[in-house]
């Protein structure tokens, strides 16, 4: 009971439903998550943890990054449908397709840089272009 109660405070919250919404689309880096969300590296950072912590996250080392994705099986262990019953409702809000919008413009800022956007094309739902 524990863990579904962390579960969903994790979630109760308008930035971290913001973080799933761009994380639906391919994995981030902090900076990613900043630029996609207009949001501080250190609330980005916050976000994030939560819900790494809460089960929600994966995370993996990539040169100097962490990048974040969702962990679709560890989700579904533990609350089966939940992922699809929120990333239907969140396909449904234009706060969350400016900040896809956005993602298509991010760069991962450091010394490991590309320098250069990453392509997310369309949604993976409904097949429509982001922008």
């Amino acid at each position: 009971m524990r863990n579904l109660l962390g579960l969903f405070k994790s979630l109760s919250d308008e930035t971290r439903l913001r973080v799933l919404g761009v994380l639906l689309v391919r994995e981030c880096c902090v900076c990613e998550v900043m630029q996609a969300l207009e949001i501080s590296q250190t609330r980005a950072s916050r976000n994030l943890s939560i819900l790494f912590n809460a089960g929600i996250l994966k995370q993996r080392r990539h040169s100097q990054w962490t990048l974040y994705r969702i962990d679709r099986e560890g989700l579904e262990r533990q609350a089966p449908g939940l992922l699809d019953a929120v990333a239907c409702m969140l396909e449904r809000s234009k706060t969350v397709s400016a900040d896809r919008c956005r993602l298509k413009n991010s760069v991962r800022v450091g010394p490991g840089c590309t320098g250069s956007p990453v392509d997310i094309g369309t949604s993976i739902r409904s097949g429509r272009p982001y922008c």
